[in-house]
């Protein structure tokens, strides 16, 4: 059994002290590779070393995060754009929209989310996208761009994702995936779960936003990407599927989205469940 964590934040600093027993650990639990997304310029340059440290395991993207839109200047521009060009960095993210904290002005938050959008479609790399309490103004930004965009391949991902099914299968039809994360566990993620049972498995994804985000049973402790597979159970669960299927699924999706099959390498220790 393959699994695949689409989404992680290695670079924070509840890592620091065992970031490669943690990587560890998920190869030890049957995931396949992950990736680790930055959030500015300083941790996407963090996530680009941890993932030449582990090529073919650990691939890096590189991003702004709503939260820190603010603090994007001509230079942090510049920065950004060099480490998006490059072939380490498999996707542009994590960007987007955040009304809940609003740590950033919106109009900084939407000027720096266009032009990552603009850069990603300039590069031909698939985007992040974080969206927080801004689905009314997230949603014609994300059309007018994927209708701009002819590639023909999957566009990028939905991260963390906490529309319902219906706004789900419209992402989906413009070219993304759906990111199915650790927390449709909780008791109270009954839309996210109508969301992974309605949903084509074509369209679907999975991570766990480590370090945040941990499964019900861990709820309060620190999220690892070895747990991905709680995220797989619930699916399966729903789904009526088996385990393997869904695994098999959600990892094959996640390697076309990020264009990386090609560059796996065979994770070491125990297979895992299977």
């Amino acid at each position: 059994m393959r699994l695949f964590d689409t989404h992680a934040h290695l670079h924070d600093k509840r890592f620091d002290a065992d970031v490669n027993d943690v990587v560890a650990r998920a190869r030890a639990a049957a995931v396949i590779g992950l990736v680790t997304l930055g959030e500015d310029v300083a941790t996407s340059l963090r996530d680009l070393k941890l993932a030449r440290a582990n090529a073919g395991f650990v691939y890096a993207a590189a991003g702004c995060h709503p939260h820190n839109a603010d603090a994007m200047d001509a230079a942090a521009y510049a920065e950004l754009r060099a480490l998006c060009k490059g072939e380490a960095v498999v996707a542009v993210g994590e960007i987007g929209l955040d009304f809940y904290r609003n740590l950033s002005s919106r109009e900084k938050q939407f000027e720096v989310f266009q032009w990552q959008l603009d850069l990603a479609r300039e590069l031909g790399k698939p985007v992040a996208v974080h969206c927080r309490e801004a689905q009314d103004e997230m949603l014609p930004i994300i059309n007018a761009w994927a209708h701009s965009d002819n590639a023909g391949r999957p566009l990028g991902v939905m991260h963390y994702f906490s529309g319902d099914a219906t706004e789900g299968a419209h992402y989906a039809s413009l070219g993304f995936m759906i990111s199915i994360h650790t927390s449709i566990t909780y008791p109270k993620s009954d839309a996210l779960r109508d969301v992974a049972r309605k949903l084509p498995l074509g369209a679907l994804v999975v991570e766990t936003d480590s370090p945040y985000g941990a499964p019900q049973s861990l709820r309060g402790k620190r999220n690892e990407p070895q747990h991905v597979i709680a995220a797989i159970e619930a699916i399966a669960e729903l789904r009526g599927e088996p385990i393997e299927r869904i695994a098999e699924a959600t990892t094959a999706n996640a390697l076309r989205l990020f264009g990386i099959e090609s560059r796996l390498t065979q994770p070491a220790g125990t297979p895992g469940r299977s």
